[in-house]
């Protein structure tokens, strides 16, 4: 039989599962079955270790309820969904191929039975046409006959059929993913263009504040007169980012502004460490930053 999921891809449709509802393990094998119209069913061998790893990476989460666990996506989990969408809409056409490998498998099988059922009426007719002829057992091997070429078009059809539904519903989320992507191109440019305006006429709005943030982020025991560390800090904020030229685009301004906004952080933290009382502090700089950013965008020329 060959493989219904590729590596990796039985993980992401399980948080797609998740994402649509809370569900526990034998839901989820359950739904499985049905997007494949009975023509695969995972054992709980191969879902329930998923489950716990996706719990482990912290995208899923469980609850007990009438003594079974219920798990229920995260929003990390959320955020890897949006990440790979492309990802998942190739995924629904792998399911499709996947089902229609399978229906193909059937159909050489019922074939193949099919193939030796009419071996074995040819065979029992001849023995039976040398005694008295074609007589009931002969009117009930062709009965049977039948009834499986009959059940062979019905899995024929239905295998079809699921393939095109796989299809269609493939080309619609690849379509929904592409629309998601151009709104949000559009907003980040939309916001960029405000950001570059407000800059400029602002005179470094983006300096202040980084100021503003490495200034706030001074121990509190420094004082104005330990080597002025509030210059200090407008001296680096006036500097910062100085390397990123201008590429001509600027929602990629804006996106390499954030990132390395967010990479300086997340190096201060690693070699300083992180504790209760620098994360609360860390927070207030924050909002800070998100008002000042606010009242920026929602500024009028």
């Amino acid at each position: 039989m060959p493989p219904v999921f590729a590596h990796g891809r039985l993980r992401l449709y399980l948080l797609k599962l998740l994402d649509e509802a809370p569900r526990h393990g034998y839901e989820v094998i359950r739904l499985l079955e049905e997007r494949f119209q009975g023509l695969y069913a995972p054992s709980a061998g191969t879902v329930y270790p998923r489950l716990s790893k996706l719990e482990a990476e912290g995208l899923v989460t469980h609850a007990t309820e009438g003594g079974r666990k219920v798990y229920s996506i995260t929003e990390a989990g959320r955020a890897e969904l949006a990440d790979r969408s492309g990802e998942l809409a190739d995924l629904e056409l792998e399911i499709r191929d996947s089902v229609t490998e399978l229906a193909a498998e059937i159909r050489s099988d019922v074939r193949g039975a099919a193939g030796d059922l009419r071996r074995e009426m040819r065979a029992a007719a001849s023995a039976s046409a040398t005694q008295v002829g074609e007589d009931d057992s002969w009117q009930a091997a062709k009965e049977e006959l039948r009834k499986a070429r009959q059940e062979w078009k019905e899995q024929a059809r239905r295998a079809k059929d699921e393939s095109r539904r796989a299809r269609e519903e493939a080309q619609a989320a690849r379509r929904q993913a592409r629309e998601a992507q151009d709104r949000a191109r559009e907003e980040v440019q939309r916001i960029a263009g405000q950001l570059q305006e407000q800059f400029a006429k602002s005179g470094g709005v983006l300096g202040s504040l980084a100021g503003a943030w490495l200034g706030g982020a001074q121990s509190p025991g420094a004082g104005a007169g330990a080597d002025q560390p509030s210059d200090r800090a407008s001296d680096r904020a006036s500097g910062w980012a100085a390397d990123l030229s201008a590429t001509g685009d600027p929602a990629r301004d804006l996106d390499r502004l954030l990132d390395r906004f967010r990479d300086e952080v997340r190096d201060a933290a690693r070699d300083h460490g992180v504790t209760a009382a620098r994360v609360a502090e860390a927070r207030d700089h924050l909002a800070a930053a998100a008002a000042l950013l606010n009242a920026t965008f929602g500024s009028r020329p």
